[in-house]
Parts: structure tokens; sequence; C-alpha cells
């Protein structure tokens, strides 16, 4: 085990399985610029060379459909895009042709693709650079959508993605790549469809995913101090969703918060507060709570941005509603506008 940061595991993970298997290739914008992806690239070019590891035109949609075809013939393309607003413009090869085809071809064709997407807030890039999408890829059948919230659940799941045989939609949240977490240094796979209890506890179940991960364990820290405990389920994957775990926790704690990455609404929150209400609605404490962006288009100015975002402020305010307790004050973080804006002082652009 090696304490590795979120970008350094995903590029241990690339690397890794190219050195495996000479059919995987890297390909999108910035995969071989300076910046090497928020560092995700690193060495590989070195490694590999151009016919592995390849820039593309800003053209997204032609883009997917090269490698999707590759991926029919046998090849393993991972693609990268900087921001997940970038792969818009491939709405229809992925939804329409990727999803599709192993279920179209009676299950003789497959489409062994990883689209990498980074998410997240940061730098003031406002509403069409700063969104948490996952809901929307995570709608459709034929897609697997995984969202790893520490460095080493990004790496095992990221080469399982590239094993896969399915098309793979893998989400970075840009404020995880620097943040870091003891790694084993060999090839390992995590199982995708499987979420997992990250901490134990009796008062509250708190279901949640990628980034927002964070934000909830620095919110039990502070209610220790109260002698309050919650379950806390990491999904990991958000298609196929792993229920039994939720499941688990509710009938012991009767109580659910869900802390969204993105908008709650028509999302990942209301499919969790779906499925428990139609299982456990008379055996609750209380109603299920959701908490997640607001319901706008992200602001530019830190001043605006910094209201829109859950975070362990607003983590803590909803466990006070739902468990009818008081806390001080004096206990909620205070952060400066750089700090609910810049997840990374050393960065200055472009993505």
């Amino acid at each position: 085990m090696k304490l590795t940061k979120f970008n350094e595991a995903i590029n241990d993970a690339l690397y890794l399985s190219m050195k495996k298997d000479k059919n995987v290739i890297i390909l999108g914008l910035g995969v071989d610029d300076p910046k090497r992806i928020f560092g995700t690239t690193n060495k590989l070019l070195e490694t590999f060379g151009r016919k592995r590891v390849f820039d593309m035109p800003t053209a997204e949609n032609s883009m997917t459909g090269i490698a999707l075809g590759a991926s029919i013939e046998g090849i393993r393309p991972v693609i990268s895009h900087q921001r997940v607003e970038f792969s818009l413009l491939a709405f229809e090869q992925m939804i329409n042709q990727a999803a599709k085809w192993h279920y179209m071809s009676a299950g003789k064709m497959h489409v062994p693709l990883v689209i990498r997407m980074i998410i997240g807030r940061g730098w003031g890039q406002g509403s069409q650079h700063s969104q948490s999408l996952e809901s929307v890829f995570a709608h459709i059948p034929g897609l697997k959508v995984v969202c790893p919230s520490n460095a080493k659940d990004a790496k095992g799941l990221l080469i399982s993605s590239i094993e896969d045989n399915n098309p793979v939609i893998f989400f970075e949240h840009r404020w995880l790549h620097n943040t870091s977490s003891h790694v084993p240094k060999k090839y390992y796979k995590t199982k995708i469809g499987k979420s997992i209890k990250i901490k134990n506890g009796k008062d509250i179940t708190i279901v949640t995913y990628s980034y927002m991960v964070i934000e909830t364990l620095k919110a039990l820290k502070i209610l220790e101090k109260y002698k309050i405990s919650a379950d806390v389920i990491d999904l990991r994957t958000l298609r196929p969703l792993d229920s039994m775990p939720i499941i688990s926790s509710i009938k012991k704690t009767k109580r659910l918060l869900v802390v969204d990455n993105s908008w709650s609404t028509y999302g990942v929150a209301s499919e969790i507060i779906a499925l428990v209400s139609e299982k456990f609605s008379k055996k609750m404490l209380n109603n299920p709570v959701r908490i997640g962006v607001n319901q706008a288009p992200i602001p530019s100015t830190r001043a605006l941005a910094q209201y829109c975002y859950p975070d362990v402020k607003s983590i803590l305010k909803s466990i006070e509603n739902i468990l009818k307790i008081k806390m001080d004050k004096k206990d909620f973080p205070k952060l400066s506008l750089d700090e609910t804006d810049i997840p990374d002082q050393k960065f200055t652009g472009p993505f």
C-alpha cells in the first residue's frame, strides 16, 4: 500500500492496463498536453507511443464514434473529456449507439469503451463548465456509470471499467484529484455495481457518492461531539445500483439523508428516496431528506457560487432537522470564498 493521490491512482490504472493489454488505447483532448489532464495521463505517451496515446481534434461526436467503432472491433479505447460538458456533443454516439449495440446485436457484439468525464465546480467556470451530470447517463440502460470517491476505489474501478465488455462512463470530481488514500501498488479490480458502507452508526443513514463523501465525513467528525453517529453508504456505482447496503442500514436507523453531488431533483437522490419509500414508507421515523446543488445554473462569481453547492454546513443543518437537535453554530466551519471555489491553489487553468 502506498499513500497515493486520486489523479496518480487514475494514472497508475491507465499505465497498468496498457501494460497488460496492448489493445488499450488512450485518446482525447489534452491527453498529451503539458498538464496531461490534471496529471492523470503522465508518462503514458513517452512509454507507449503515439499509436496508443494521442490527442484528437475538437470534434467530440466524431471522436466518440471512432472509439465506438474501434471497440466493436476488439480495441479497448479510453476517451477523456476534461469537462463533462464537452461530452454533450457526443450524446448520440453514447446514448443511441454505444448503450444499445450489445442489445441490438442479440448479445453478439460488445462495446468495451470507457469514457472519462471530469465534473464539479471551480475557478469561477460558471454554468457551462461546473456541472455534475452523472444522473443523465445513469438514466440510460446499457451504460454503466461509475463515481469513485477516493484514490483506492478510483484505481480499482477504472481497471475494472477497462476490462468490462460494456460501455462505462467514469466520473472524476475535480475536487478529488488531489485527495490521497492508501492504494495497493499492484494491478487489482474493484467490482462495478457494489456500494459500500464506510462508516457504522445508529442514528441516521447517509447515502452519497463522489466528492460529497468527503463533505459527509467532515460533518461526522463534528457530530461526534454530540454523540451522533451515522451509517454512511458510498454508492461508488450509480448504474447498476446496489441497494442492499442501503436497505440493510435503513432497517436499523429508520432515517435517511441523501447527499447528492448534483441537482437533487430528477436525479440520484430522487432514485434512492423512491427505492426506500417503496419498501419502508410506513416504518420510517422521519420523511427521507435530500440535498444537492440549488435549482439554478451555476453562477461564475464566487460570491454567489458559494450558496449553490451542498457542503458540510448544509449536511449538518439537515441532520439537525431530521434528528430534532440543536447544534452550536460555532461548530460549523467558516470557509473563505477561495476555499469554496479553488480545489488546488497550484492550478491556474485552462480547465
